[in-house]
């Protein structure tokens, strides 16, 4: 057998949980560099890998084993750098994942498909011109709450939490900071996250606006999945070769290759979207904490309402963040004024109140804008027959279809599932099927009639909008209503959380939230935390223009509708007492030994019946005690329960719950679990189960 000149082990993304190893080693003409991109045989078919290490090689290799070469090397990319793959070797460790799982799905897509020579001629394609000058940047002044802020950054390590009202120039501040690291040295990056696909545009309009002249039209780009394929490589190219001096992206953006990476910004850093809910479930907020820290650069989470972890992270006593305070609006804006009504004084089958209907009238009438919230898009969550209880179920899941009215079809929004409206019941035939609850499709439905006879101050009809995720599906529809609402063309915006967060939108005086009362009593501890954030954000939409709302002489209102007015949530609501609210949520959370005071893990299993699904983690736990791993006696393991939503797309979901004190004991023990939960897998009286994965500081228990 023949030794080849050097062997280098190649990180794959193997199928999960295959045992196939974190590492294949491979037969290469010459040394390769670690970080290396490589076109490697696997099985039948060629792929893409990175190379994590490499060896001399020392001798023979034993008697029957054949080391396969490697296809080919992608030229003109230059290997990734040490603290890239160190952030995925950390990331695959914590949320136990396999290694190259989560280095292949941190490259773009297309980049997995094309051969070195494919690579090369794309490479080859002349760039554009960038058109940098030497030209001063154009800031504004800063207030000296935002002042005081940017000086802190500027002199301290941080991490930092940036707790600013909304309306109080967050944004500006990290504009700021952003000029300075990257005037600072000539090969400084920036990367700034926002939680949400949809808040990227006009984040990178503003960036690009103000640093393009400096840098270059191509200094500036943005890395989403809602980007095409080539679009995406592009950008990770523009990161990658030092090109692109700030990246602008959502959770995936954690993990662009930025050698010259100086400060990071996680702008909203409460929302859940920062939290991976497929494959590997990593939390982008979490390892941007963890990316700074290990490669040198500053790290700024900024939000009104922060997290309750980075609130307890940030408490001079914890000292692990430092937090910096911006409580007012720019150009001494008023926050909103909160107004409660009282829903059990209103007619039985009221949508809007009385009071809440004559404020947007009166809204309208003036020529401001308002803005109406409802967490549920379609027209009614259920369709219900009157004569047999027969309710629009999904076949596949365990969920209701939701009646779109629009286009006559029942939708599953779990596994997409959908079919025509029936004209009668499927059961028993009677015609007096109705709809049960409401969507913001029936709120704009029902506001176009109550408002019809509204005239604007020109007399012409007052015109409403809405936007979800039906509005929004095709390519430029979400940017072009947005554009509406900005050029003042729409009077009353009705949608879900997509507009309660991040816009700025500097006409509007009046927000309403219709129908919140359903997280208060959730089994999700986390649910009052959510339910504050959300109605927090959709507060700080209303009366973002201090000017504008002087020169109206009004002032600008949160109108909460609720059946449980004095409860804990809008009391703090009322009074904007974010401090309050944290305070009296962490005490809960300290007594009950709840996150962030506990840690927590979960395994889901997935199979074709509950039973096995159930067996499969019942098992698994026995065979934890029998083995007696390591850090068990730290870890509290609860028995496996259903899901929420225990049958998706004709699959039965379990899971159960793990927690432990201490994080290290935790990750002790899920570390030595995983080859007893792949054993225990292929037992044949579990031949049933689908997949099982785990889940490191679930957001959704």
């Amino acid at each position: 057998m023949s030794i080849p000149s050097a062997i280098v082990h190649v990180a794959l993304h193997t199928p999960s949980h295959s045992g196939v190893g974190d590492l294949l080693s491979y037969a290469s003409a010459q040394p390769l560099p670690p970080g290396t991109l490589v076109r490697v045989p696997l099985g039948k078919r060629e792929v893409l890998g990175v190379v994590w290490d490499a060896v001399d090689a020392t001798g023979e290799l034993p008697e029957g084993a054949a080391m396969r070469p490697i296809a080919g090397v992608l030229e003109g990319v230059a290997p990734l750098a040490p603290p890239w793959r160190r952030l995925v070797a950390f990331a695959a460790r914590y949320y136990q994942r396999a290694l190259g799982e989560v280095a292949l799905a941190a490259l773009p897509p297309q980049l997995r498909d094309l051969q070195p020579d494919q690579l090369a001629r794309r490479l080859k394609r002349p760039a554009q011109a960038q058109g940098a000058t030497e030209d001063a940047i154009q800031t504004i002044a800063l207030t000296a709450e935002q002042e005081s802020a940017r000086a802190r950054i500027a002199s301290e390590t941080g991490p930092f939490l940036l707790f600013g009202s909304t309306g109080s120039g967050k944004t500006e501040v990290y504009l700021r900071c952003v000029q300075e690291a990257l005037e600072a040295d000539p090969s400084a990056q920036a990367l700034v996250m926002v939680p949400e696909i949809n808040l990227t545009p006009q984040l990178e309009e503003r960036f690009s606006t103000r640093f393009a002249p400096r840098f270059g039209s191509q200094a500036v780009v943005s890395l989403h999945s809602g980007m095409t394929n080539p679009q995406r490589l592009k950008s990770w190219l523009a990161a990658h070769s030092g090109a692109a001096r700030i990246v602008l992206g959502t959770r995936m953006a954690v993990f662009a290759s930025l050698p010259g990476l100086r400060i990071i910004v996680v702008d909203e850093e409460h929302d859940p979207s920062y939290k991976q809910q497929e494959g590997a479930r990593y939390s982008a907020r979490d390892l941007a904490i963890w990316r700074g820290r290990e490669q040198g650069a500053k790290v700024l989470l900024g939000s009104a309402t922060p997290s309750l972890e980075s609130w307890h992270a940030s408490d001079p006593a914890m000292g692990r963040y430092v937090r910096l305070a911006m409580p007012s609006r720019i150009g001494a804006g008023a926050l909103a004024r909160v107004r409660r009504v009282d829903m059990n004084q209103q007619p039985r089958r009221a949508i809007f109140s009385a009071p809440l209907l004559a404020a947007i009238t009166e809204r309208v009438a003036r020529g401001e804008q308002s803005m109406v919230l409802l967490n549920r898009r379609g027209y009614a969550p259920v369709l219900h027959c009157a004569d047999c209880g027969w309710k629009s179920d999904c076949p596949h899941c365990s969920a209701h279809q939701v009646f779109h009215k629009a286009d006559r079809t029942l939708r599953c929004h779990h596994c997409g599932y959908t079919v025509r409206v029936p004209r009668a019941c499927p059961t028993c035939g009677s015609p007096d099927i109705h709809s049960m609850g409401r969507g913001t499709e029936q709120l704009e439905e029902q506001l176009g009639a109550l408002l019809s006879e509204v005239l604007r101050p020109d007399r012409t009809p007052a015109r409403i909008a809405r936007i979800d995720a039906d509005t929004t599906k095709a390519k430029g529809s979400l940017e072009a209503q947005l554009a509406q609402v900005h050029a003042g063309e729409v009077d009353v915006l009705v949608g879900t959380q997509m507009i309660a967060k991040g816009h700025d939108f500097r006409r509007i005086t009046l927000v309403a939230a219709v129908q919140p009362d359903g997280a208060l009593f959730s089994s999700d501890f986390r649910a009052p935390e959510r339910l504050f954030a959300l109605l927090m954000q959709a507060a700080g939409r209303a009366g973002r223009d201090a000017a504008y709302m002087a020169a109206q002489g009004s002032q600008c209102e949160m109108w909460v509708q609720t059946f449980h007015p004095q409860h804990t949530v809008y009391e703090a609501l009322r009074k904007h007492d974010y401090e309050a609210f944290a305070a009296q949520q962490l005490k809960e959370r300290e007594e009950a030994a709840m996150p962030p005071f506990a840690y927590q893990a979960l395994v889901r299993a997935d199979a074709r019946t509950q039973e096995v699904a159930q067996g499969f983690l019942t098992a698994a736990t026995a065979a934890a005690h029998a083995a007696g791993l390591p850090g068990l006696e730290m870890v509290t393991l609860f028995p496996p329960v259903p899901l929420t939503i225990q049958r998706v797309a004709n699959v039965e979901r379990a899971q159960m719950l793990m927690e432990s004190p201490s994080r290290a004991a935790l990750q002790r023990f899920l570390a030595a679990w995983q080859p007893v939960l792949q054993t225990t897998r292929s037992a044949p009286e579990h031949k049933g189960l689908v997949r099982w994965l785990v889940d490191v500081d679930p957001l959704v228990i």
